[in-house]
């Protein structure tokens, strides 16, 4: 199955149809969203094209393919306009017997790690930046944000599939790869 991972929407319309562009030509099965869909959040100024409303529209009819865990900006009034659940603090995915814990990251991350195995995976958004790093025997990793990337980062998103995650920019240009039992890179 190949999944496409994305994080921080923050109510943009603009970077929600973009996303949503990237996940119709990469022909990914489901989207994760890793939290902060609607709202900018009170530290983040204004995303290009703020509409929470457009965004809602964009997303609903794609309810069935979207997996999403709930980001800090995300409350229960935006569950009851989105018609996929969003209020859970982690999901579990599996890849091979390597486990997946996707979550927002203001609770987890690489410094608050989750109970985890050596060679489990811990999978956020949160930061706005891309990451592929080691913390003890647990990967991190981080899709970026979609609408207000941070520290010169692109505006991201990440796929998966076969064992491979891909950092894109939403041209869907590749900027870095991880394959699941390898080092990570740098």
């Amino acid at each position: 199955m190949k999944w496409m991972i994305a994080s921080d929407i923050h109510g943009s319309a603009y970077y929600c149809e973009s996303m949503l562009r990237c996940f119709c030509a990469e022909r990914a099965e489901r989207l994760l969203l890793l939290g902060d869909i609607l709202y900018h959040g009170p530290r983040n100024d204004l995303p290009r094209d703020y509409a929470p409303k457009a965004v809602i529209a964009m997303l609903n009819p794609l309810a069935a393919d979207i997996l999403c865990v709930r980001g800090n900006c995300d409350t229960e009034v935006d569950q009851m306009v989105l018609d996929f659940p969003v209020m859970a603090d982690y999901a579990l995915l599996t890849e091979g017997r390597t486990l997946i814990f996707a979550t927002h990251g203001h609770h987890f991350h690489a410094d608050a790690l989750p109970p985890l195995h050596s060679g489990d995976i811990l999978l956020h958004g949160h930061t706005h930046v891309p990451v592929c790093q080691r913390a003890g025997e647990i990967t991190v990793l981080n899709p970026g944000s979609v609408s207000i990337p941070k520290a010169q980062s692109a505006h991201s998103y990440m796929t998966l599939e076969n064992g491979v995650f891909t950092w894109k920019d939403l041209d869907m240009q590749p900027f870095m790869t991880w394959t699941v039992g390898t080092d990570v890179p740098g």
